[in-house]
């Protein structure tokens, strides 16, 4: 107990307040209401208007895509991600069970299946090892296509998940997947501003997906993003995400079955102030992440989990990782008791009632999360 009232102690003082410690929320400090306005003067407040170019020309820029398409949400842009890679109705997808829901809604909309691949325990993100020791196991080629050879079904893609913004052992995954002829298709949604070897998470694989959420790094309120390798590729994904809208001055035309996927000039306009203090945040960020790990080095039993190597992550949501279940759980209560706002790892996806008969491989260290792990207050300063 002695030891709980110091971490209550300590994030109070670290956020300078002895009120209610959020666990992520916006940061509004720049040209916010200015570009608001602009938006609300001009009467361009809907999916056209020059913020929307804008600010998908300036995360291209900032995450060296080659080209990046605004979506309503992050859900919507891994959904369209992964039919923009084939993926149907059947088709099975490696990913890992410790993720938010969104990973899995995206991939049930098309009628996929998900098989549970366990994590490592140096990124809590899907890992190589054990994605490979499952392939060889249960996997086979067939005419350049990967099946289940306890389903029949096609292995389609990849999506390993940059838990907490700390970018997975993606090189890795993305030699696998090419060995296995396997399309990679990265959630990146709480992971941008981090980088593996220097490169953004989001640029490894045909497609990402990044989110926007008001609880994100930067937030268009609600709002996501597709980052593409492929510019002809990109430029589909804008069409078809724009109702497949033929582009002519009075006519409604289409060519194709599309999706009313367009982030509203407004919320593009907030994400472009946003962006302008994108670095600052996350290095303000890290800064609170280095006074965590430092002041948790001193405490007993609890380990404050730190970025990977070869890695720079943006800290989205610190995490610390308590001795077992009991602890945790004791943790959890004491901390929201007293004004700190924590929560444990999201349920894990096998245990959801929609998912519990997919296949998995044991998830031991993915269980071991989810036993241990809490975020705790991670807001910009």
């Amino acid at each position: 107990m002695a030891d709980l009232i110091k971490v209550v102690n300590f994030i109070h003082e670290l956020y300078g307040t002895k009120d209610l410690v959020p666990l992520s929320v916006p940061r509004f400090i720049g040209n916010e209401k200015k570009y608001l306005e602009e938006c609300i003067d001009t009467t361009f407040v809907s999916s056209v208007g020059k913020f929307v170019d804008r600010f998908e020309g300036e995360i291209a820029k900032y995450t060296g895509a080659k080209k990046a398409v605004v979506c309503v949400s992050g859900t919507n842009a891994l959904h369209m991600s992964l039919l923009l890679c084939g993926v149907q109705c059947d088709d099975e997808v490696l990913t890992q069970a410790l993720t938010f829901i969104a990973t899995c809604n995206a991939l049930s909309y098309i009628g996929a299946h998900p098989v549970f691949i366990d994590v490592d325990k140096s990124t809590m993100g899907l890992s190589p090892d054990a994605m490979k020791e499952w392939l060889v196991k249960n996997a086979e080629i067939k005419n350049n296509k990967c099946y289940n050879k306890n389903t029949g079904r096609r292995i389609k893609a990849c999506i390993p998940m940059h838990t907490f913004g700390h970018p997975v052992r993606i090189e890795e995954l993305a030699q696998l997947c090419d060995e296995y002829h396997l399309e990679l298709v990265e959630d990146a949604a709480e992971s941008i501003g981090s980088k593996y070897r220097n490169r953004h998470t989001g640029t490894f694989g045909k497609v990402s997906a990044i989110s926007f959420n008001g609880n994100k790094t930067i937030t268009t309120g609600g709002g996501g993003m597709m980052l593409f390798q492929d510019e002809e590729l990109g430029k589909l994904a804008k069409h078809i995400t724009t109702q497949a809208k033929v582009p002519h001055r009075w006519e409604f035309v289409h060519d194709q079955i599309g999706y009313n996927y367009r982030m509203p000039n407004i919320n593009a306009a907030l994400g472009c102030a946003q962006l302008e203090y994108l670095d600052e945040f996350i290095a303000r960020k890290r800064e609170v992440a280095k006074e965590y790990a430092v002041f948790f080095q001193k405490i007993n039993d609890i380990d404050f989990f730190e970025e990977p190597e070869n890695c720079f992550s943006n800290y989205w949501l610190n995490a610390v990782i308590l001795k077992d279940k009991s602890a945790q759980l004791e943790f959890l209560k004491y901390t929201n008791d007293n004004g700190i706002m924590t929560r444990p790892v999201w349920e894990l996806m096998n245990r959801l009632p929609m998912y519990k008969n997919c296949e998995n491989d044991g998830l031991k260290n993915t269980i071991w999360f989810a036993d241990r792990v809490v975020n705790i207050p991670s807001s910009v300063r």
